[in-house]
C-alpha cells in the first residue's frame, strides 16, 4: 500500500530533480529515507542526483542499498552502470551490462551503455556488434548511428563511417557539431567528404 504523504514528498523530490535543483532534490528523499531508508524510488533517485552532483562515491552506496534489497532492480542497475562509466570503472560497468543482458538480451539501455563501455575500452568490433542490435530495433536511432560511425572510423572503415554520419545528421544537426568536437573524426579533418558534411 503506497503512503499518500510519502508520494507527496517524493513528487516534490521530483520536481526538483528535473528543475536541476539536485541538493534541494536530496533533502526531499532524505525525509523519505529518514523514515523508510529502504525505499527504492528515493534510493534510487537520490542516487542520480549525486552523480549528476558528481559524488559518485555516495551515489554508489545509494545504489548498493537499493540493490541490497532488489537485486535486479533494472533502473538501479543502469544508473550504476553508468556512474561507472563516468569513473572510467569499465570492467565493473561492463560486467553489469552483462548481468541485465544474460536475462533481457535485448535490453536496449544496458545496450547502449556497453557499446559506450566497449568504444571507451577500444574494442571496437565488439560495440558495432551491440549497435547493430539496438539498430536492428531502432534503425534511425541517430546516437547509435553517430556512435557506431566513430567506430568504423576507428577501424579505418570510412566511407561506411561517413555513410551513417551522413544518416545520423540527417536526423539532427547537433551531429554536425559533434563530429566536429569527436576525437575519432579528428583524423578525417582532411577528408573532402567530412568537411562537406559538417559544414
Amino acid at each position: 500500500m503506497s503512503d499518500p504523504k510519502i508520494n507527496s514528498i517524493l513528487d516534490e523530490g521530483n520536481r526538483l530533480f528535473l528543475h536541476g535543483k539536485l541538493k534541494e532534490a536530496i533533502i526531499y528523499y532524505d525525509k523519505i529515507l529518514n523514515e523508510n531508508p529502504l525505499h527504492l524510488s528515493s534510493l534510487n533517485n537520490k542516487g542520480y542526483a549525486l552523480s549528476k552532483l558528481k559524488d559518485f562515491e555516495n551515489a554508489m552506496k545509494c545504489y548498493d542499498s537499493a540493490l541490497g534489497i532488489y537485486p535486479d532492480d533494472l533502473s538501479v542497475l543502469v544508473n550504476k552502470i553508468s556512474s561507472y562509466r563516468k569513473l572510467g570503472q569499465f570492467i565493473e560497468a561492463l560486467s553489469l551490462c552483462d548481468k541485465i543482458l544474460k536475462n533481457n538480451p535485448n535490453y536496449n539501455i544496458a545496450l547502449y551503455h556497453k557499446e559506450r563501455i566497449l568504444f571507451s575500452m577500444e574494442k571496437f568490433n565488439e560495440s558495432i556488434s551491440c549497435c547493430d542490435s539496438i539498430l536492428n530495433d531502432y534503425p534511425e536511432n541517430a546516437d547509435v548511428l553517430f556512435d557506431k560511425s566513430c567506430s568504423l572510423v576507428m577501424l579505418s572503415k570510412i566511407d561506411e563511417a561517413l555513410d551513417l554520419l551522413e544518416r545520423a545528421i540527417s536526423k539532427g544537426l547537433q551531429y554536425k557539431i559533434k563530429a566536429k568536437k569527436s576525437k575519432s573524426f579528428a583524423k578525417l579533418s582532411d577528408n573532402t567528404r567530412f568537411k562537406n558534411l559538417v559544414l
